[in-house]
C-alpha cells in the first residue's frame, strides 16, 4: 500500500502573527533561527533560485539599498531552496552584503506559505512563491507580502516600511 504525499497548502500569514520556528544554514554555514534572531526586527524575503533574471535583480536591489535597510536596523535574509555552495558563490558573484539562507528541502518555504501552486505557461506545479515578510522583534510578522515581482519590490517595500512606522 503506498500513500500519497499530501500536497503543500498555501497558508496566508496576517500581519500579528506568530512567524513559524525555523532554523536554516547560511552562505558560510553557520545556523540561523528564529531564536537567534528574536529581539531583532529582520526582513526575510524568499526568492526561487540563485542566478536567474529576476532573482538576480531582486538580490542586486537589496544589496544596493542595504544603507535605507541599515538604517533602520533592518538586517535582510534572503532564503532559497538552492545549496550552501551555490549560494556562497552567488554572495561572491554579486557582492551581496547580506545574509542568504538555504532551504533545498523547502520545508521553512512551506511553513512560511511560500511555497505552493504556481502556473506558468497553463503547466500548474509546485515551486517557491516569491514572498517578503518583516518579522519583528517578538516573532510576529509586521509585514506579510505573497506573489510580489523582483523588479521594483526593493523599493515598494522601503515605501511600505515608511507607512509602517
Amino acid at each position: 500500500m503506498t500513500t500519497a504525499t499530501p500536497e503543500p497548502t498555501n497558508i496566508r500569514f496576517m500581519v500579528g502573527e506568530e512567524a513559524p520556528d525555523f532554523e536554516l544554514v547560511d552562505q558560510q554555514g553557520n545556523k540561523v533561527s528564529k531564536k537567534s534572531l528574536l529581539g531583532t526586527r529582520y526582513v526575510m524575503y524568499f526568492y526561487p533560485a540563485a542566478n536567474t533574471p529576476a532573482c538576480n535583480q531582486q538580490a542586486c536591489d537589496f544589496r544596493d539599498h542595504a544603507m535605507d535597510f541599515s538604517s533602520q536596523d533592518l538586517p535582510v535574509y534572503g532564503v532559497s531552496p538552492d545549496s550552501v555552495e551555490v549560494l556562497s558563490k552567488f554572495v561572491d558573484k554579486h557582492s551581496l552584503n547580506f545574509t542568504l539562507l538555504a532551504d533545498p528541502e523547502h520545508e521553512v518555504s512551506e511553513k512560511f506559505g511560500a511555497w505552493g501552486e504556481k502556473k506558468n505557461y497553463g503547466r500548474s506545479y509546485q515551486g517557491l512563491i516569491r514572498s517578503t515578510f518583516v518579522i519583528g522583534g517578538d516573532g510576529t510578522f509586521e509585514l506579510a507580502q505573497y506573489n510580489v515581482r523582483a523588479k521594483g519590490h526593493v523599493e515598494k517595500l522601503l515605501r511600505d516600511l515608511k507607512s509602517l512606522g
